[in-house]
């Protein structure tokens, strides 16, 4: 076992994982630097979710090392990568899951709560990243009562709010139309790189991947050196996407 690069806040080495037996990585390699924006292309089912999934801990490879600031997390018991991934990473789902019962600044604030902060300054962390992401109007507001931009907003702020190391983001604009698509993926990012906040983002489309510091693309499961992404606006399907590849040495 070879530790990691010291620049790479993230490093995995040769992934292997399979869902019922279909191979979704295929010997992945990849590092990531600390406060780098990483963008993992691809077309639908080219293995993205599940390289970030890996790299989260939150699945085991079947085989490989995956790294965090030179510590094996591939090596971690199931409890330590859980804690892992409250204490130091956050994720965003391409469909915001929020409490129900809960307004958008219980919803938000609820990270720092888990971490072991307290309500009144698990508020003022909230409401301050809301009003970041222009939604602090809509701090108590349901979900309900929120528009799907704004859910998704709200997602947002609930991840950034704890300061993550790592901030995994599987297709976070994917639902939504082009104009908040765009308005929320630049305020996301704005945020990141103010606060240095590493970001590993799985993208098939290529105008989100171009807000990126660089890009990694997959095919099938395998890591390949140039990859035809569909436009936000462009029909393409998987079949376009496998025309112009080359595989990675």
């Amino acid at each position: 076992m070879v530790a990691p690069p010291d620049n790479d806040v993230l490093w995995a080495r040769a992934l292997h994982f399979s869902h019922n037996g279909s191979p979704a990585l295929t010997g992945v390699s990849l590092g990531v630097r600390e406060s780098e924006i990483l963008a993992v292309t691809g077309p639908r089912g080219s293995g993205k979710t599940t390289l970030l999934q890996c790299l989260s801990g939150q699945l085991l490879p079947a085989q490989g090392e995956v790294w965090f600031n030179s510590t094996p997390v591939h090596t971690m018991g199931p409890l330590v990568r859980e804690r892992l991934r409250r204490d130091r990473f956050a994720w965003i789902d391409p469909e915001p899951h929020l409490v129900p019962e809960l307004n958008a600044w219980e919803n938000t604030a609820l990270a720092v709560m888990m971490r072991g902060g307290g309500r009144r300054a698990a508020k003022a962390a909230a409401l301050e990243w809301l009003e970041r992401l222009d939604i602090g109007m809509c701090a108590r507001k349901r979900p309900h009562a929120l528009l799907q931009s704004e859910r998704q907003r709200v997602a947002i702020a609930r991840a950034l709010v704890t300061a993550p190391s790592v901030l995994f983001a599987d297709e976070p604009t994917a639902p939504l139309h082009r104009a908040d698509r765009a308005h929320v993926l630049r305020t996301l990012m704005a945020a990141a790189r103010s606060h240095g906040i590493t970001v590993v983002l799985a993208t098939h489309d290529t105008e989100v991947a171009a807000l990126a510091d660089r890009t990694v693309a997959l095919l099938d499961g395998r890591r390949v050196n140039t990859v035809h992404l569909p436009g936000a606006s462009d029909g393409g399907s998987d079949t376009e996407g496998r025309a112009a590849c080359s595989l990675s040495v």
